[in-house]
């Protein structure tokens, strides 16, 4: 009798430690849900909120406008969805809608309904479900019974409200717009608007993408009210645990450059994004490395939705080590515990370059970004490392690695090892072993031979329409030195093939010392003949003087240069300036470094870079330095990103459009299939209520 109440005090000990921890964790306890709401989070088996619930759910919990950006598979649903049960609590018969969630396509709009009814099992919340290929009378039954919670696509929610007279959105106080870079990707934008205008002022509306396009952006400064922005991937600059490696080909030799890669370079137990511009290059490479024995999975943007599913799957669970995908497709997938990336297409813009790489040498890991550059991406290439702030080197030449001149290749392998960039050439050798096996390969194809040819057309209309590089970076490439083999296949070749390859790259260089004419004359000479001897003085006296204008003209550059070093100098954190590209004659600048203003800031181009436009300066906001818009994978898209000329009825002049721009009053409705139908009443609500109607009075 006399130890209970000890054991009592040490339950109550227990008891207070319980609560003391749940106070101090950071689980759900501390949102402070309803009782109802959390049995749903439990019975769903979800413990600790992750990063994006932990981020934007207090921010919704207190009313306030968020855009987030979230992958899929970050638990983004999770974050819109409780706050929403929270808010609404329990069903209210005569308040109407009070919460609409928008998705791109049906597929999704299901989960999320799936999703809804399992964390708000223990509510009386009613749940409505509007998407095309279901019939519109069921979908008027639903409408009947007063829901709370409307989940539906643009398109079919459209259709309902230009069908139902007394059906009205003023009552709801909660949007999502769930996945919306694929809402405005599939051509909602007109749809969204017009759903905006119909909504009540003084709801709470939420933003969930995966990116952020700047039709998006717009979107999001007009329809919400001082939104918070919150990002997961603060992907502005690369990881200092990520190394980058540029090779310099030809556009033919990639296939060969990548086959060799995956096979002798890269381990079988790594696994590998590869990103490609359009989607028949995805298809074209899934056929050639499974005729190589080498199975990939694959994604890109119109891709079937079970059939993403599959193959994304099958990467996650390792099944597969390689996933083709392009930027479209990639937006929305997490793929943790990457090891490396491969640019197969060089990005047309460094912020599409940085959401490639930011998905390897995470969370402590290291990891290497590949990238394959033509002699057209060089400019591109200035310009990402202008961005970063990163110098940029070439290889030293064959040449100068057997001569070792100054120790280059220590150097190199030093400056390599820091984490600084250089670009090299793929070893020739290599590639013509490889590409005669891919030539092969494609000509006992008929398959391969007819994705090749629509490869080829469709990277013609991509380089069409992606953005163009700086002028100042095409300038400067025409100054950059001569690149040689790349430092990570100094141990592929032998002292002998590097011998040769200096051989074979001073035959491209060599050009005579004499024309045809100087060396007839000094024969002509040789034998007293006076004609072909005057030839060779004339011929002489020419270049003398062709010599003094091209040293002048020389000088001017090398002057003109030093110029402007201050504004195009690539920076490291290093004190030392470091020029990215010039003449080989550096002319002495009279400036003093101490008292040097520059007018043009050092983080400029990094400035330049993550600016909405380019030609805008500086952003405004945080929401315009999120903003990535990335190109097309199929003809469509990309003509869809083309600046386009409309027909303007009124002013009887063409206007130009750009993308995200939109010409109304078509009279129709796109739905999530694609399919677009009248936007004007056809009675069918009508009929549907006189037919139920007089079921009632029967």
């Amino acid at each position: 009798m006399g130890r209970e109440p000890l054991v009592s005090s040490k339950a109550e000990l227990k008891r207070k430690q319980q609560v003391k921890k749940k106070s101090k964790s950071c689980g759900f306890e501390s949102l402070n849900l309803s009782p109802n709401v959390y049995r749903g989070i439990k019975r769903k088996g979800y413990r600790v909120p992750t990063p994006i619930q932990r981020k934007t759910m207090p921010l919704i919990l207190a009313g306030i406008d968020v855009v987030a950006m979230a992958r899929t598979g970050s638990g983004k649903t999770a974050a819109f969805l409780l706050p929403m049960l929270e808010k609404l609590q329990q069903h209210l018969p005569q308040s109407g809608v009070r919460a609409l969630i928008l998705s791109p396509t049906r597929d999704l709009a299901f989960q999320t309904l799936k999703f809804t009814k399992e964390l708000g099992r223990f509510t009386d919340l009613r749940i409505s479900l509007l998407v095309g290929g279901d019939r519109m009378e069921s979908q008027f039954e639903d409408l009947a019974q007063n829901p709370d919670i409307i989940i539906a696509t643009p398109g079919r929610l459209m259709h309902h409200l230009s069908e139902i007279d007394d059906m009205s959105l003023k009552t709801v106080e909660y949007v999502v717009f769930d996945e919306a870079d694929s809402l405005f990707g599939m051509g909602f934008a007109e749809q969204l608007h017009k759903i905006l205008t119909q909504l009540s002022e003084n709801r709470q509306t939420l933003l969930f993408s995966a990116t952020l396009p700047s039709a998006l952006a717009e979107f999001a400064k007009a329809g919400l009210r001082d939104p918070q922005l919150v990002r997961l991937d603060v992907d502005t600059k690369i990881s200092p645990d990520l190394k980058t490696v540029f090779f310099t080909l030809r556009q033919e030799e990639k296939y060969a450059a990548l086959i060799y890669m995956i096979r002798d370079h890269i381990r079988s137990d790594e696994q590998t994004l590869i990103f490609v511009s359009t989607k028949h290059h995805a298809e074209f490479l899934n056929v050639l490395f499974r005729e190589e024995g080498i199975k990939p999975s694959v994604c890109y943007g119109d891709m079937d939705q079970d059939a993403r599913k599959i193959h994304v799957s099958r990467f996650r669970a390792r099944k597969t080590m390689l996933l083709i995908v392009t930027d479209v497709a990639a937006r929305g997938i997490d793929i943790p515990l990457l090891d490396n990336v491969i640019n197969w297409d060089f990005p047309p813009k460094p912020k599409i370059f940085v959401h490639r790489v930011g998905r390897v040498a995470r969370a402590g890991r290291t990891g290497t970004a590949f990238s394959f550059v033509t002699s057209e991406d060089m400019p591109y290439l200035l310009d990402l490392h202008l961005f970063l702030s990163k110098p940029v080197k070439a290889a030293p030449t064959e040449e100068e690695v057997l001569q070792d001149i100054d120790g280059v290749m220590n150097k190199i392998d030093k400056a390599f090892a820091n984490g600084e960039t250089v670009y090299g050439r793929f070893p020739q050798t290599v590639l013509d072993l490889v590409s005669d096996r891919v030539r092969e390969i494609i000509d006992s194809s008929a398959e391969l031979t007819s994705l090749q040819k629509a490869c080829t057309n469709a990277f013609r209309l991509y380089t069409k329409t992606k953005p163009l590089p700086a002028k100042e970076s095409i300038k400067r490439v025409k100054d950059l030195p001569t690149e040689g083999l790349h430092p990570i296949f100094k141990n592929v070749l032998g002292g002998g093939e590097l011998m040769a390859l200096a051989f074979s790259e001073r035959l491209k260089t060599f050009r005579p010392k004499q024309t045809i004419l100087e060396a007839e004359g000094e024969a002509a000479k040789s034998k007293n003949l006076q004609g072909p001897g005057l030839w060779a003085d004339v011929m002489k006296r020419k270049r003398a003087i062709h010599e003094k204008v091209i040293n002048l003209v020389q000088q001017q550059r090398s002057n003109k240069l030093a110029d402007e070093e201050a504004q195009t100098e690539i920076t490291s954190n290093e004190k030392e300036r470091k020029v990215v590209r010039g003449s080989k004659r550096k002319a002495k600048s009279s400036k003093d470094e101490e008292y040097f203003i520059s007018s043009i800031p050092t983080n400029h181009h990094t400035e330049a870079g993550l600016s909405m436009r380019g030609n805008e300066g500086f952003g405004s906001n945080r929401l315009e330095n999120a903003v990535l818009d990335l190109v097309a994978d199929d003809k469509d898209g990309l003509q869809k990103q083309k600046t386009i000329y409309h027909w303007d009825k009124r002013n009887k002049k063409y206007i130009k459009l750009n993308n995200g721009d939109r010409v109304t009053a078509s009279g129709k409705i796109k739905t999530e299939g694609g399919a677009k139908v009248n936007a004007t009443k056809t009675g069918i609500y009508k009929k549907w209520k006189g037919r139920v109607t007089q079921e009632n009075l029967s």
